[in-house]
């Protein structure tokens, strides 16, 4: 379903709103030329064009979701081809397959992947690095707590590596990062989510 077309005509872009960094998100997408929500509840996300699932917890996410009954409604709108961008914990949720998943923790899928959760390492070993997102150009990538992923299936574009590592990847209106550009003040990547929403519409 579209959503309202916002005073400068952007899309509405929900920022599912259950836990993690909601508002980086919304100041993001708000520069990016989006209109933004906050999103918690099935009226609200059956309103929004596109959603961006945030950084955070991933095992509580997946647990909030079921709780506000959000799960399904996410599965079924990611499946009937909504655009959704997933950051950190949010490509958690997007893989089909968590390689170490904590007990209870569900995900939404879109994305053919297996992600491994914390395989960066733990709050401490946070860093910042460089990184050349296909489409966007050299971002500056700031990974916390970080999941990389293992593998994908024949439908998935790998936009970006570190490491060795794949941490950006796109299956048709579903993309993800490993790393959190609402954090830096670069906003092309919203850009870029805005842009695939907009072409959506």
């Amino acid at each position: 379903m579209a959503g309202d077309q916002g005073v400068a005509g952007g899309p509405l872009i929900g920022v599912l709103a259950l836990q993690g960094d909601v508002r980086e998100h919304l100041a993001a997408l708000t520069a990016a030329g989006a209109v933004p929500r906050a999103v918690r509840r099935p009226d609200e996300l059956a309103a929004v064009d596109g959603l961006v699932i945030p950084g955070g917890e991933s095992t509580t996410m997946s647990k909030l979701a079921v709780l506000f009954g959000m799960l399904e409604p996410l599965r079924t709108r990611v499946r009937a081809g909504m655009p959704v961008y997933g950051t950190c914990a949010g490509m958690i949720l997007l893989a089909e397959k968590i390689l170490d998943p904590r007990s209870g923790q569900e995900t939404v899928g879109g994305i053919d992947m297996i992600v491994r959760r914390n395989a960066f390492g733990r709050q401490n070993e946070s860093f910042e690095a460089t990184v050349d997102v296909t489409g966007v150009g050299p971002v500056e990538g700031v990974f916390i707590r970080a999941p990389w992923v293992e593998s994908v299936g024949a439908e998935v574009a790998v936009l970006a590596e570190h490491g060795g590592h794949v941490v950006a990847v796109r299956q048709g209106n579903a993309l993800a990062t490993a790393f959190h550009p609402e954090l830096t003040g670069d906003h092309r990547l919203h850009g870029f989510f805005t842009e695939m929403v907009r072409s959506a519409r």
